[in-house]
């Protein structure tokens, strides 16, 4: 027997077609991205808020430094800790936590610890106005409302840190999603609770 060749045109333009598709599900699905994993590390500020605290009320005068303008200055711009939540599940398994951090210098950061998702195409971080929806209702909510996209997802594991633009005021948003845009789905998301 020799060798089979695709003598009729019909049949050659079916096999291209075949394989462009095949090219096409590749890119848009990105299926090994299933079995693949990527880890972030960011350096995190600390758990909590930055607390100052005074000298107890029975050291002598003369044994309490008195503080300077600039100390003062300094421990009254701490950061702060505005809104926290824990991930909840949505398309995919997710969990974690995600904070809004004020800085001292005014400025603000989504901090997202122990994130632990699957990896996906075209994941973004998402703050949104919208309340998050356990379950299968809550996959698709957040860009019924104001969203506005900080960042693509560093990775899909691991501690995260992002910066909010200045034109971005937290008070306007409620919650946070790792947010699909390709299929416009939400892998999970955390409710921002005003601490």
């Amino acid at each position: 027997m020799g060798k089979w060749i695709l003598r009729s045109p019909l049949a050659r333009a079916g096999l291209a077609a075949a394989v462009v598709v095949a090219i096409v599900a590749l890119y848009w699905f990105q299926p090994w991205k299933l079995f693949t994993d990527t880890y972030v590390d960011d350096a995190l500020p600390p758990a909590g808020t930055t607390s100052v605290t005074s000298a107890p009320a029975s050291t002598p005068a003369s044994a309490t430094p008195t503080p300077t303008p600039a100390a003062s200055a300094t421990a009254a711009a701490a950061d702060e800790i505005l809104a926290a939540g824990e991930f909840v599940t949505h398309e995919h398994d997710t969990t974690g936590s995600a904070e809004i951090r004020r800085l001292a210098n005014g400025r603000h950061q989504l901090v997202i610890r122990d994130l632990n998702t699957s990896n996906g195409p075209d994941l973004r971080v998402w703050l949104t106005d919208q309340q998050v929806i356990r379950g299968t209702a809550g996959w698709r909510v957040f860009d019924d409302g104001k969203w506005v996209e900080l960042a693509r997802l560093k990775g899909n594991k691991g501690n995260q840190v992002y910066e909010l633009p200045a034109s971005v005021d937290p008070a306007d948003f409620r919650s946070v999603s790792i947010w699909c845009k390709r299929f416009a789905v939400s892998f999970g998301a955390a409710d921002l609770t005003t601490t």
